[in-house]
């Protein structure tokens, strides 16, 4: 956990602010707005991913007899996040989240509808 929030931290102050600075990113849509935010959401989205799998990891390291359904509870609730950030991000933008929503949704019917 810890990990994940000195990724986001680090990233904000020694990567992103710096890069954001520079004048010549890529003008995404009419302006470098959605380039700064598609870039912020997914830096960020990496450091939610690694809590998914350190969630993951731990799942394997406890196993019990419901294994397959907190793996997949797991990736469904990564996901659902990762769609939240991505439309709070992006504005709706970016249609990631879209997927990241469809993902969700599938891993959690396997989970609970077999």
């Amino acid at each position: 956990m810890i990990i994940g929030v000195v990724h986001s931290y680090l990233g904000e102050k020694y990567l992103l602010t710096r890069l954001f600075r520079r004048g010549n990113l890529p003008k995404l849509l009419g302006s470098d707005w959605f380039t700064k935010r598609v870039l912020r959401f997914a830096w960020h989205l990496t450091t939610l991913a690694w809590w998914g799998f350190a969630g993951i990891l731990y799942v394997l390291s406890n196993p019990s007899v419901n294994i397959n359904n907190e793996i997949l509870t797991i990736i469904a609730t990564v996901f659902a996040l990762s769609g939240i950030v991505s439309f709070l991000f992006t504005r709706g933008k970016y249609l990631s989240w879209l997927f990241f929503f469809i993902i969700a949704a599938i891993s959690y019917g396997v989970a609970y509808n077999h």
